[in-house]
């Protein structure tokens, strides 16, 4: 087996993380930046350039034939985006809607969706460094979701909290994707 020195295989990371936004970054100098919200006491965290925006919760039309976790749809400004429920795609125990509860939109391929979380925090900057391999060990959310695992100082008003980087390219499956694609054409 050929050792890659330890400079380029973090150029090799780098350039793997530039192709592919769902790969970390883990051990390089490459900074990233990350939206950060909340669901429950955990603080979770999406790459910028998957999120298109974040708007407040309003009205969900329900949909037949689709996953539990899915809520429905909402029309945005003339396009219909699905709506899904991270606390129940995760199998987090439910949660009551607050003023504070948002829907980030966020493309996952072709497809926009949208995410019910229970508060945004900020968008934050990350230097590769800060980031770790996944661990079960510090969320009760299934380890295929999970990119890694970053330690920030400072997220709003939190200190010093561990923000778990989900994998959006995970959360949901290429079936699953394909039936959202296929009820949205019904539309």
């Amino acid at each position: 087996m050929t050792q890659v020195p330890e400079k380029e295989a973090g150029a090799l990371s780098a350039e793997r993380a530039k192709a592919d936004p769902s790969v970390a970054v883990e051990g390089t100098d490459l900074e990233e930046q990350i939206v950060v919200f909340q669901m429950g006491k955990e603080l979770y965290a999406l790459k910028i350039e998957y999120v298109n925006e974040i708007i407040r919760m309003q009205e969900i039309t329900e949909i037949p034939r689709v996953p539990e976790f899915v809520e429905g749809v909402i029309n945005l400004r003339g396009k219909v985006i699905p709506i899904i429920d991270l606390r129940k795609r995760f199998g987090l125990p439910a949660s009551e809607e607050t003023a504070s509860t948002r829907i980030i939109i966020v493309a996952i391929r072709e497809l926009m969706v949208g995410m019910i979380v229970d508060k945004v925090h900020e968008v934050l900057t990350i230097p590769g460094t800060s980031i770790e391999p996944p661990s079960p060990f510090f969320t009760s959310v299934d380890i295929e979701f999970l990119r890694g695992t970053a330690r920030v100082e400072k997220v709003g008003k939190l200190e010093n909290r561990l923000v778990i980087l989900l994998n959006l390219e995970k959360i949901l499956t290429l079936r699953e994707q394909a039936a959202i694609l296929e009820l949205r054409a019904q539309e």
